[in-house]
């Protein structure tokens, strides 16, 4: 461990000599001398009468010229050592290793990684560059021919159509409308103003929150306040909550102008005009944040502390507010690209070892769709909670999901089945009994 990290310090410096170096401001500056030197010898020969003026202009330029050109090889030079640096410093603290598997199953969808490449550059803010790896990736469709042969290959003959009868001719029909217009090689989509016009208005209003200017949020928060009351979401209230906690602290602290819009006064005629749509779901940190009014001497050493503190305030906001934007789109909060190589990242490591390990060892791991170690992700990155049924202490799966029983205990649908006796079973921990229709899925 101690290893990677002075490896990493190494890298981390070489990258700070290349990044100083790689602006090459001073082959740019001899660069543009070059050229206004050329420049004004041209000038000089179209404008001269004499003849000879030319010969000797060029003669007169040959060796600023060259001189000029091997300070810019210098430079070049220079950043060419520092890049070789770098990528020695990489060969050796981090060798090229073969991943830890003997198939890719990415490899068979190239399709896919487009779209969440496209999408992770325009959820990014980079839209010229989404668009031009979306008309890229359109000219030349990933592994076409391979898609050709597929295609090819389920195509039904002339005897199956003739065989096939009204019912799998409409099911099939409906097969081919569905396939067609979620093509996942199409990426057309994608290549939407609209779409980009909406993350452009997200990173202005994120722009405006780290600048701790609630006002464009909160005007979105309420254009699209009957779909985020719909989903249960509290964004509105939050960021209204934030914008009185802001004026109630003053000009010394939110730096807005000391007038009567703003301070205690400013954040009760706030109050006053805005929470009165909130009261039903909140009225009681409404009350906090009115009785505040009496500690304002002493803040600081009140139960109110903490309702006032804005140290995350702003960044928490942010994150929500993001979180809200991108559900209204139909998407996760954070980019599925970002989370699929950081979870990967994070994995790597385990899954090297355990693959040399059982080499080894010749062994092999026979459970599907099942890791034989336990991979340390962060907890915003545990999407799917684990249950295992405490009979056959096993994972559930989506064919065998938990279910809940009347009396309350948990076990996996297999289970269930196998403790029936008829359409009656009894539960394995306590003396009631139940019928199966009585059990109920869970989703946790």
């Amino acid at each position: 461990m101690a290893g990677n990290n002075t490896g990493i310090a190494l890298l981390e410096r070489d990258l700070a000599k290349l990044s100083r170096k790689s602006r090459l401001s001073a082959a740019v500056d001899n660069v543009d001398r070059i050229i206004e030197q050329l420049a004004a010898a041209r000038e000089r020969i179209a404008t001269a009468l004499d003849p000879h003026t030319a010969s000797l202009t060029v003669t007169r330029l040959q060796n600023p010229t060259k001189d000029a050109f091997e300070k810019v090889n210098e430079n070049l030079k220079d950043v060419s050592s520092a890049q070789k640096k770098v990528f020695k410093a990489v060969n050796e603290h981090f060798p090229l290793k073969p991943l830890p598997a003997d198939h890719d199953a990415m490899a068979d969808h190239p399709a896919l990684i487009n779209r969440a490449i496209a999408m992770h550059l325009l959820r990014e803010g980079q839209f010229s560059v989404a668009s031009t790896f979306i008309e890229e990736a359109q000219d030349t469709p990933p592994h076409h021919a391979l898609y050709q042969q597929l295609e090819s290959e389920d195509t039904p003959s002339a005897d199956q159509d003739e065989a096939m009868d009204d019912d799998d001719m409409d099911t099939d029909a409906q097969t081919s409308v569905t396939a067609s217009t979620s093509d996942p090689t199409d990426l057309s989509s994608l290549h939407s103003q609209e779409l980009q016009t909406k993350f452009a208005e997200m990173y202005s209003i994120l722009q405006d929150l780290k600048s701790h200017n609630l006002r464009s949020a909160i005007d979105w928060a309420r254009a699209n306040s009957t779909e985020l009351e719909a989903r249960g979401s509290n964004l509105e209230f939050e960021l209204s909550k934030l914008q009185y906690v802001w004026l109630f602290k003053g000009a010394a602290v939110n730096g807005l102008p000391d007038d009567e819009r703003n301070g205690r006064s400013g954040a009760l005629a706030y109050a006053l005009q805005h929470f009165t749509r909130f009261r039903e779901r909140h009225v009681r940190e409404i009350e906090k944040l009115a009785t505040a009014m009496a500690y304002a001497p002493n803040l600081a050493d009140s139960p109110y502390k903490e309702v006032f503190s804005t140290d995350s305030a702003f960044t928490d906001v942010a994150a929500s507010f993001t979180r809200e934007f991108c559900s209204l789109l139909g998407l996760s909060a954070e980019s599925p690209l970002y989370i699929a190589v950081t979870a990967g990242a994070l994995a790597l490591p385990r899954l090297i070892k355990y693959t040399m390990a059982k080499r080894a060892k010749g062994t092999e791991w026979t459970t599907d769709n099942e890791l034989a170690f336990e991979t340390p992700l962060p907890e915003k990155m545990v999407y799917h909670s684990i249950f295992v049924c405490p009979v056959a202490k096993e994972q559930t799966t989506e064919s065998n999901p938990p279910m809940m029983i009347p009396c309350g205990h948990v076990l996996g649908k297999e289970t269930l089945q196998k403790l029936c006796k008829g359409t009656r079973f009894k539960c394995p921990y306590c003396p009631s009994e139940g019928q199966l229709k009585d059990a109920r899925q869970i989703i946790l």
